[in-house]
C-alpha cells in the first residue's frame, strides 16, 4: 500500500520546553502549572494558566470522554511530548511520516515581552528539532518557529539556524501583524526559493486576532463556530499572495496551510481564475499563469475526513489532488487516530491510483523533501 504522510499533527510541549531560555530571562518564562480545575497548563504571565489541557491531547480517549479541559500533564498520551513514543502511535494508525505542529507555544506570537517571546521561540526550536524529531527524524519533520513580526534580520537568522539543525519545514503564524503579500517579506520568500524549505501556517494558529476571536482567544475559551470558520482561513492570504506575485517571483517558495481540508477550493480556483480572465485587461496583476495554476506547484493544503472535497475531485477537479495532504491531526479531539486506514477506504476508495499516491504521500514528500 501507498505509504502515508500525516501532514498535520500536533505535540503539547512538556514543562521543560522553555529552560533553553538565557538565564537572566528565565525566571519570566512560560512555566506549565496546576489549574482551578485540576488540570495542568500553561502560565505566561506568571497567573493560573487560562486553560488547562484538553481538546489538543484527546487521542487515546473515547469521543464520549472528551473533555474541554482538566487534565493533568501525566493523563495525556506520551506521544504528545516524547519523539519516540510519537513514532510509536504512528505505526499503530499505520502512518508512516508525521508532520508535527506546535501548541501553546504558539502564544510567543502575541507575549507583550519580545526579547522573551523571541528567546522563547528559540527554545521551543532546539527542543522540536534536537529532542523530538530527533528521536527519528526520517520519520518526524518538526515545524520550528519563525518571528516572522520581530524583524526580518531576526526572522532570517532563525530560518538559517534551524536550517543547520535539520529543518524541513518553517512555521509561521496564521494571523501576522503585517499580511504575507506585503513586501517586507520578500526576504523571508527568496531564502525559501533558494533553499526549498517550504513555510506553513496553520489556520488562525499564531499571532493576534480580532474582536470576538481575540476575546475568546485571550480568555482560554474555546468556540465551536470559531473551529468551523477557521476552515477557511487560508482563503484571504492565500488569494492576496497569487494575486499579488508572490510565487510569480518566487516560483520555489511553497506555502502549506494546515487544517483547513480543500472542499472549498474548487470553488476558490474558479473564482480566482474567472474574475482574472474577466478583469486581466485593466487589472494589470504581475502574473504570468491562471491564479488556480499556482495550486499544487506553490500552495497546499492539509485535509482530513473532507468527503465533500474528495467527491470534488471525483467529479471534475482532479487537478485539486496536486495541492491535496492527508492528515491525521494527532492528538486532538477531531483526530482520526488510530483509523487512518479505515479512513483512508472511506474517503479515497475509487480515486485514481495517482491521486491517492499524491494525497497519501506523495505532495508531503516532495513539499518537505522527505
Amino acid at each position: 500500500m501507498t505509504r502515508i504522510i500525516s501532514a498535520d499533527c500536533h505535540i503539547n510541549e512538556p514543562p521543560h520546553v522553555f529552560d533553553r531560555v538565557p538565564a537572566h530571562l528565565r525566571d519570566r518564562a512560560p512555566k506549565m502549572m496546576r489549574g482551578a480545575d485540576g488540570g495542568d497548563g500553561w502560565s505566561f504571565d506568571g497567573g493560573p494558566p487560562k486553560r488547562t489541557f484538553g481538546v489538543e491531547a484527546m487521542a487515546g480517549r473515547s469521543k464520549e470522554d472528551f473533555k474541554e479541559s482538566g487534565l493533568r500533564f501525566d493523563e495525556i498520551m506520551p506521544g504528545n511530548y516524547d519523539g519516540a513514543a510519537h513514532v510509536s502511535d504512528m505505526d499503530k494508525d499505520g502512518v508512516d511520516v508525521s508532520v508535527v505542529y506546535p501548541a501553546n507555544a504558539i502564544f510567543t506570537y502575541v507575549h507583550p515581552d519580545r526579547e522573551l517571546a523571541v528567546a522563547c521561540m528559540r527554545s521551543y526550536n532546539d527542543w522540536i528539532l534536537g529532542e523530538f524529531q530527533a528521536a527519528n527524524p526520517a520519520r518526524l519533520v518538526g515545524l520550528p518557529l519563525l518571528p516572522v513580526d520581530d524583524g526580518m534580520d531576526t526572522t532570517l537568522a532563525e530560518f538559517d539556524r534551524c536550517l543547520e539543525l535539520g529543518a524541513k519545514g518553517m512555521f509561521i503564524p496564521g494571523l501576522p501583524v503585517r499580511p504575507y503579500n506585503d513586501a517586507y517579506y520578500d526576504p523571508l520568500w527568496q531564502r525559501c526559493d533558494e533553499t526549498g524549505v517550504p513555510v506553513t501556517f496553520h489556520r488562525t494558529f499564531g499571532g493576534k486576532p480580532q474582536g470576538q476571536q481575540y476575546d475568546e482567544m485571550m480568555s482560554g475559551k474555546i468556540n465551536l463556530a470559531g473551529t468551523v470558520f477557521r476552515f477557511f482561513a487560508g482563503v484571504q492570504p492565500l488569494t492576496y499572495m497569487i494575486y499579488g506575485g508572490v510565487f510569480e517571483r518566487f516560483p520555489g517558495l511553497k506555502m502549506v496551510v494546515g487544517e483547513v481540508n480543500h472542499g472549498w477550493v474548487p470553488f476558490w480556483m474558479q473564482t480566482m481564475d474567472e474574475t482574472y480572465e474577466c478583469e486581466k485587461a485593466w487589472a494589470d496583476l504581475p502574473i504570468s499563469r491562471r491564479p488556480s495554476e499556482y495550486c499544487g506547484t506553490n500552495v497546499f493544503v492539509t485535509s482530513l475526513d473532507d468527503y465533500v472535497g474528495y467527491d470534488l475531485i471525483r467529479n471534475g477537479w482532479p487537478q485539486v489532488a496536486d495541492m491535496v495532504m492527508y492528515s491525521t491531526d494527532y492528538p486532538h479531539s477531531l483526530c482520526l487516530w488510530p483509523n487512518t486506514r479505515d479512513y483512508v477506504e472511506k474517503l479515497l476508495h475509487d480515486l485514481p491510483e495517482d491521486s491517492r499516491e499524491k494525497i497519501l504521500s506523495g505532495n508531503a514528500a516532495r513539499v518537505y523533501n522527505v
